[in-house]
């Protein structure tokens, strides 16, 4: 018989509900908690979002930020923010930072002579630093943006929602929802609480974790869809257990596989796409979290159709539609 790998054993029988009001009740404290570090510390928006110019500087000279701060304050830049960068992958001799000049009122973007005056005033205390790149995104654009990120993400949830109501039935689409929303929320409080930068790749990060958790709860999904069909008299928290259980190492190896890709990049991938890399490797395990945790939950509380209704309930054109 050929060899097969698995993370768990062939069969398990966990009882996923045996701590259903802490886990449930854990996930709704970090979804409050979430959404009260976003409304009051907001986030650390990129350049994408913000508006303004970032200038990105190199150099063989260790970054003194109060040297730079110096050197710019006389400019009439209005608010600059330097930070240094650091990341395992640079040289010994490579010191790299980050100018950020916020988009002035009434301005688009900051003019090129402006841009020209930071780097000569820069240059003057540090003749080694170079620039290897400047981004520029105008105020109006930036607000645009935020607009549709948001919209996009929402649009995305409920789209999803749709495709479960279709593919299963109405309750499955609410407790699908729920986890998404769960998984966005909580993630952008992490990004809210460590004030990391939030751009438009950490929105395309959201946007592949709702793909990666939709694609484990339908998995979940189907398993009990089946099970349902064929332990007719088995109550329905034992079901879902079961299709779990069933379900478990599929669950693990896809989350461990993706993981193996994902936290050598976190790691060796440097400072451009850290933030991109957080989120994924945060959403994997906040997705699978909710896949098991939460979606569930929220089925089990609004209850399913049993006996004859399910019969009916998974004869619409939609159910054999493969996932």
């Amino acid at each position: 018989m050929a060899w097969r790998l698995r993370l768990a054993p062939e069969k398990t029988n966990i009882d996923f509900f045996r701590l259903q009001w802490i886990t449930f009740g854990l996930s709704g404290f970090l979804m409050v908690a979430s959404l009260v570090l976003i409304a009051t510390m907001g986030f650390n928006f990129g350049i994408d979002f913000k508006g303004g110019t970032t200038i990105r500087t190199e150099s063989t000279s260790p970054v003194d930020v109060g040297i730079y701060r110096d050197a710019l304050s006389g400019l009439g830049l209005g608010d600059v923010t330097i930070t240094e960068v650091f990341d395992p992958t640079f040289r010994e001799d490579q010191h790299v930072a980050q100018v950020r000049i916020a988009a002035q009122e009434g301005v688009e973007a900051v003019t090129p002579e402006t841009i020209e005056v930071v780097e000569t005033a820069l240059r003057a205390v540090d003749p080694a630093i170079t620039f290897p790149s400047v981004e520029s995104v105008g105020p109006k654009v930036s607000g645009e943006l935020v607009r549709t990120a948001f919209l996009s993400i929402a649009a995305a949830c409920l789209g999803i929602g749709l495709y479960i109501w279709m593919r299963f039935e109405w309750q499955y689409s609410v407790g699908t929802i729920v986890a998404l929303v769960h998984d966005v929320v909580v993630t952008a409080g992490v990004f809210s609480l460590f004030q990391l930068k939030f751009d438009l790749t950490i929105v395309a990060a959201l946007l592949t974790i709702l793909g990666y958790s939709v694609n484990d709860t339908v998995v979940v999904f189907d398993r009990l869809r089946e099970n349902l069909l064929k332990y007719k008299s088995m109550p329905l928290r034992e079901v879902m257990n079961l299709s779990v259980n069933e379900t478990l190492s599929r669950t693990l190896i896809t989350a461990g596989t993706t993981l193996l890709a994902l936290i050598p990049l976190l790691i060796f991938g440097g400072d451009v796409i850290r933030g991109f890399i957080f989120a994924m490797t945060f959403g994997v395990f906040i997705g699978t979290y909710s896949s098991v945790y939460v979606a569930k939950n929220i089925v089990l509380w609004i209850g399913l159709p049993r006996g004859d209704a399910i019969k009916k309930a998974s004869a619409n054109q939609f159910a054999d539609i493969d996932a």
